[in-house]
């Protein structure tokens, strides 16, 4: 078996686990099946890199070699990264030679910078939504994805996202058993449910910069109630064209869908720690029916509102409560 090469990309100010938990990744890999990758760590410059936490890596300088796979990391300093042309460049011609082209979080403006992910599905950091959009807006982004993958270009969420996105392109590699035994070995899931508004401050924060935190707190008081775009913005003094607009700009996503975020965490809460049917959570968050939370519930978590109750009930059980 010949090794694919595997390059990661590094930069100063890199997010350190954005690089070493898809390199461990694709070590364990190889652990199982010997002879798969030959992994390299590369910088515009050689030497040691450091990460945004001081912590470094040593990096051979970019050079015109064959790839399989190049992984592009990210972390505080892609925003200077994009400014180096040169290494800009590298990117672009680099994936027009590999077989495939990954980022993780948000090393994903590196191949927008590069044009790779023009007409293109992609994701980055959940945080990162409102910040892409503008600057990418040629990009099709879907900031609820843990990984994304659109032809042979791949992109994953937020720093952890990069093992998850390593799991899939081994799998890919080596099949499914070899996927999984690396999963266990490092002691995560093989395949991580929902998406990562899970575990995004989003909603609770008000976006952005907390413009609308006062009224997602009013609306986080009313879930009951009928919540449309035209109540919302009149709680805002907006008009429903102009609040539509900028809501959409400062939190990354549609009025419609942060209520139904909200509804799903209160659905949540309820499901967890009240005594109370499914039917009556739908009913006290604003979803109606159980069917339409259920659906909702699914989207967010990757399980049903009964699979929830039923690991709090267990977790609560082991801790003795």
């Amino acid at each position: 078996m010949t090794p694919r090469p595997v390059d990661f990309l590094l930069f100063p100010d890199f997010q350190l686990l954005d690089a070493a938990g898809p390199i461990a990744a694709f070590e364990i890999a190889e652990r199982h099946a010997p002879g798969s990758y030959r992994l390299r760590v590369v910088a515009a410059r050689a030497g040691a890199v450091a990460s945004s936490s001081g912590a470094t890596m040593n990096a051979e300088a970019l050079d015109d070699a064959d790839l399989d796979t190049l992984v592009v990391a990210g972390g505080e300093g892609t925003r200077p990264a994009l400014l180096e042309a040169p290494l800009i460049d590298w990117v672009r011609a680099t994936a027009a030679r590999s077989r495939r082209a990954a980022s993780v979080c948000s090393g994903a403006y590196i191949l927008a910078e590069a044009g790779l992910l023009d007409g293109r599905a992609a994701t980055t950091h959940w945080s990162r939504t409102a910040d892409f959009r503008r600057r990418f807006p040629a990009v099709r982004l879907e900031p609820d994805r843990i990984f994304v993958r659109d032809g042979a270009i791949w992109t994953s969420a937020g720093i952890t996202a990069g093992i998850d996105l390593a799991l899939a392109l081994i799998a890919e590699d080596l099949g499914e058993a070899v996927a999984r035994a690396t999963a266990q070995q490092l002691v995560v899931p093989r395949r991580r449910p929902g998406g990562q508004s899970q575990f995004s401050a989003l909603v609770d924060m008000g976006g952005a910069s907390g413009r609308f935190a006062d009224l997602l707190d009013w609306a986080r008081a009313r879930l009951n109630e009928p919540l449309g775009v035209e109540r919302l913005a009149d709680q805002a003094a907006m008009s429903p064209r102009n609040f539509a607009r900028a809501f959409v700009r400062e939190m990354g996503m549609t009025p419609a869908k942060v209520v139904e975020h909200l509804r799903v965490e209160a659905a949540r809460s309820r499901l967890e720690t009240a005594d109370e049917s499914v039917e009556q959570v739908a009913a006290a968050v604003g979803f109606g029916d159980a069917e339409r939370m259920r659906r909702a519930v699914l989207r967010a978590f990757g399980q049903p509102p009964q699979a929830l109750r039923r690991a709090a009930r267990s977790t609560a059980a082991a801790l003795g409560r």
